[in-house]
């Protein structure tokens, strides 16, 4: 088998960085003394234009992973921030379009209410007639609908990413393998010299694949876990807006009192 390997290793072309098939500067690629070359770089070098896409994709997996992390958390603490601000002020408000008015106007919660109030004014004008509890449940439930849609975008992402980038780097892998083979093969012997780089070059890559994948899982399953209980938290604030809707305000969740502020210390009495 090895007399094959080593017959189409000699007929097979110039490795890609040899024969300048490369997307590395060629100055990364000269060997001078004193290097390590058995790094990322010089491994990248060594398996040519095949583990440096390779490597070119995983590194968009890894980008995209972090982008899609710190937006969203900043979308969820937003819309966290916002249901505080709910429990504060909304229900303490005289009527619903009065609460509205101490809310953001990006609000995730005075969409909701909005979109109930838009609905009780539109049911008059129903042609067919529809039960107004239906017609109210359907309209703030294709609100939540909206809101938890846009907070689960980008997830697929990460799943994604999770799922694939340990077979993208084991793609790499065997690559660095097969070059490993037809090294030893070309040279007649399996020498350390012969075979490190591109072994070392299938390690890195398994590596980079598990890097990569590792923390898409961590973050996909986080940012699906507080997204759950903001979804949690805008159905109940749905139920109560709903049923504030059709009572005419006469049913409203119980508002805790307000936190009175620390009386400031009586002054010590002046001696005479």
């Amino acid at each position: 088998m090895f007399n094959l390997i080593a017959t189409a290793a000699a007929a097979a072309p110039a490795p890609a960085h040899e024969a300048g098939m490369t997307l590395m500067p060629a100055s990364m690629c000269v060997k001078e003394e004193g290097t390590n070359p058995y790094g990322l770089v010089p491994a990248l070098c060594e398996g040519g234009i095949v583990s440096q896409l390779t490597f070119l994709i995983l590194l968009i997996m890894f980008v995209g992973t972090l982008y899609i992390l710190f937006t969203k958390l900043f979308e969820q603490n937003k819309v966290i921030s916002q249901g505080k601000q709910v429990d504060a002020s909304f229900w303490r408000a005289a009527t619903l379009a009065e609460g509205v008015s101490k809310l953001e106007k990006n609000s995730a919660y005075r969409q909701v209410v909005e979109d109930g109030l838009r609905a009780n004014e539109e049911h008059n004008k129903l042609t067919d007639p529809v039960e107004a509890h239906d017609w109210m449940h359907g309209t703030l439930e294709r609100s939540q609908n909206h809101i938890n849609s846009k907070l689960n975008s980008g997830l697929a992402f990460l799943a994604t990413v999770g799922s694939t980038a340990p077979f993208i780097g084991l793609f790499g892998t065997v690559i660095g393998i097969l070059r490993a083979l037809v090294k030893i093969g070309a040279s007649g012997q399996a020498s350390i010299d012969t075979v490190a780089g591109p072994v070392g070059e299938a390690l890195i890559m398994t590596a980079i694949g598990l890097i990569v994948a590792v923390p898409a899982v961590l973050a996909f399953n986080w940012l699906q876990s507080r997204n759950k209980a903001i979804a949690r938290r805008l159905s109940t604030f749905s139920n109560d807006v709903l049923g504030s809707i059709m009572s005419g305000g006469q049913v409203r969740p119980a508002v805790t009192a307000a936190p009175a502020k620390a009386a400031a210390p009586a002054a010590a009495p002046k001696k005479a």
